[in-house]
C-alpha cells in the first residue's frame, strides 16, 4: 500500500484552489482519500486539509515541490505521514481523570498519540505513568522557582521532541515566555463553557450564578488567560438542587470528553488557526 500524507494550507482566497491542489496531487501520482475546505468571508482566507496515498514521491520531494507551488498563492502549508503517531507531552496536577482517560484511549488504540512524558508539579500520578511505562518527571512548581521549573518543563518537551504539550487539568498559569515558546501546540482543558466563568474555580462561580447548564472547554494556550483559540466544547446539564461538589463530578466526564476530542483532532491536523479562532475539519 502506499504511504499516506495529510497537508493542510491556508492562503489568501482566490479562483482555482482547490482545482490547483488537486492538480498538483495528480501530478505527483497523489489519489485523494479524503478532502475538506472553509472560505472565511470575514478574513478572506481560505483553509483546506486533504488526506492522499502517493508512491510515486517520499516525504522529502514532495515538501520541495509543495514549496514552490505554494509560493505564488502566499500559502502556509504542512506536510505530514499519516502512520506517524504526535509526539507529546502531557502535564497535570492532583486531578487525574483527563489524564487517565487520555492514557486509556491511547493504550486501545483510539487517539494516534505516542505519549513521551508526563509531567507534574505533584507526585500522585507517578504510579499511574508507570503503569503505561512513560517517564514520569515531577516539577515542583513555587512562586520563586517558577522560572527554573518552566525552564526544566521546556527541557523535557523539547527533548522528547514533543509536537504536542496537553495541559490536562495543569493547575498552574504558564508565564508569556513559555506560552509563546509553545504557541500553537499546547491545548488546555478549561472547566467551564467559555468564555464564561474565566480563571480560577469556574464551578464555584457557576454555582453562584444558578447556572442551568455547566460546560468545559478545549482551547490553546496563549499568554492572555482562557482567552486562546477554541477547539471543542460541550455542556452539561444543572439544577438548583446540585452543590459545587456535583457540579465538579458530573463536570470531569465532560472535560474528559471535550479534551479527547481536540487532542484527537489536533493529532490527525484537523485544526487549522484562523486568527484568534480555529477551523476544525472533524
Amino acid at each position: 500500500m502506499n504511504p499516506s500524507y495529510i497537508l493542510t494550507l491556508s492562503c489568501p482566497d482566490r479562483l482555482g484552489l482547490v482545482h490547483g491542489v488537486s492538480g498538483f496531487l495528480l501530478e505527483h501520482g497523489g489519489n485523494i482519500e479524503e478532502a475538506a475546505q472553509y472560505n472565511d468571508p470575514v478574513t478572506g482566507l481560505f483553509f483546506m486539509r486533504v488526506q492522499f496515498a502517493c508512491g510515486a514521491h517520499d516525504a522529502t520531494s514532495l515538501r520541495a515541490d509543495l514549496a514552490q507551488f505554494a509560493e505564488p498563492f502566499a500559502m502556509r502549508w504542512s506536510l505530514h505521514a499519516r502512520a506517524e503517531a504526535m509526539k507529546t507531552v502531557i502535564l497535570v496536577s492532583r486531578q487525574g481523570h483527563c489524564l487517565n482517560d487520555l492514557l486509556f484511549r491511547v493504550k486501545s488504540g483510539l487517539l494516534p498519540i505516542d505519549v513521551r512524558a508526563i509531567i507534574s508539579n505533584h507526585r500522585d500520578f507517578y504510579q499511574l505513568a508507570a503503569s503505561y511505562d512513560i517517564p514520569f518527571h515531577h516539577i515542583p512548581v513555587t512562586a520563586a522557582t517558577k522560572a527554573q521549573a518552566e525552564a526544566r518543563q521546556l527541557e523535557v518537551i523539547e527533548s522528547e521532541g514533543a509536537e504536542l504539550i496537553v495541559l490536562a487539568r495543569y493547575m498552574q498559569v504558564l508565564s508569556d515566555n513559555l506560552c509563546t515558546q509553545l504557541a500553537g501546540r499546547a491545548i488546555n482543558i478549561h472547566h467551564s463553557f467559555l468564555p464564561s466563568f474565566k480563571g480560577a474555580k469556574p464551578y464555584y462561580q457557576a454555582h453562584d450564578r444558578g447556572v442551568k447548564l455547566i460546560g468545559a472547554t478545549a482551547h490553546y494556550v496563549t499568554a492572555q488567560l482562557d482567552e486562546g483559540p477554541i477547539i471543542e466544547q460541550d455542556v452539561a446539564r444543572a439544577d438548583h438542587t446540585d452543590t459545587v461538589d456535583d457540579l465538579a463530578a458530573r463536570g470531569r466526564d465532560t472535560e474528559s470528553q471535550v479534551l479527547a476530542r481536540a487532542v484527537k483532532w489536533h493529532s490527525e491536523h484537523r485544526v487549522l488557526l484562523n486568527g484568534h479562532k480555529t477551523v476544525v475539519f472533524r
